[in-house]
């Protein structure tokens, strides 16, 4: 019996939109992370930042919504878009101000084809994690979509600034600098 009012009482408490201890974007280990992205040369070094950074942006202390993305990025895995959906909207829900939540639903979305939504979903992630390179990359991929040269190679070149260690991204500027070139920005 106990058990079900502890968990009736955590479901009315997260309903209730407790903010959490920590989100991943408020971390303290972000700073140095992010110093190591700009100042390193080392490829090794820097691809152990991104890991970290994007393990601590994923990263809740909140049992459920810890536990929605756990199944979310479960789902995108299996290319479950539907689950996938269902569960970072349940965490956006829950949580309004835990960035990952938000850029992974414009994932998500990305991948259904509602750009739309996606992008209004990194607008989000990126107000409250400016340093979101991932989300600054998805929305390149939205406008490159989209046909809007300028505007992807202006949010990929906002990446490079923030991780310059991103080489794919890196050609794609240089192809689309080239392309684009002569254009006004």
């Amino acid at each position: 019996m106990k058990r079900g009012l502890w968990a009736a009482v955590a479901f009315a408490v997260l309903a209730l939109g407790a903010a959490p201890l920590r989100a991943g974007q408020d971390d303290p280990r972000l700073g140095p992370l992010f110093d190591t992205l700009r100042t390193t040369s080392s490829d090794d070094a820097a691809a152990a930042a991104e890991r970290q950074i994007w393990q601590i942006w994923i990263e809740h202390n909140n049992p459920e919504i810890a536990r929605l993305m756990r199944e979310g990025i479960a789902a995108m895995s299996e290319d479950d878009e539907d689950a996938a959906l269902d569960a970072f909207d349940a965490v956006v829900k829950y949580d309004k101000n835990f960035a990952e939540g938000w850029n992974k639903r414009a994932t998500v979305e990305f991948a259904m084809g509602d750009f739309d939504a996606s992008i209004a979903d990194i607008e989000r992630t990126l107000a409250l994690e400016p340093r979101h390179f991932g989300a600054l990359s998805g929305l390149g991929q939205i406008y490159l979509s989209l046909g809007r040269k300028d505007l992807a190679l202006k949010a990929f070149r906002a990446a490079l600034a923030i991780d310059p260690h991103l080489d794919s991204l890196r050609a794609t500027v240089e192809e689309l600098e080239k392309s684009v070139k002569g254009t006004p920005l």
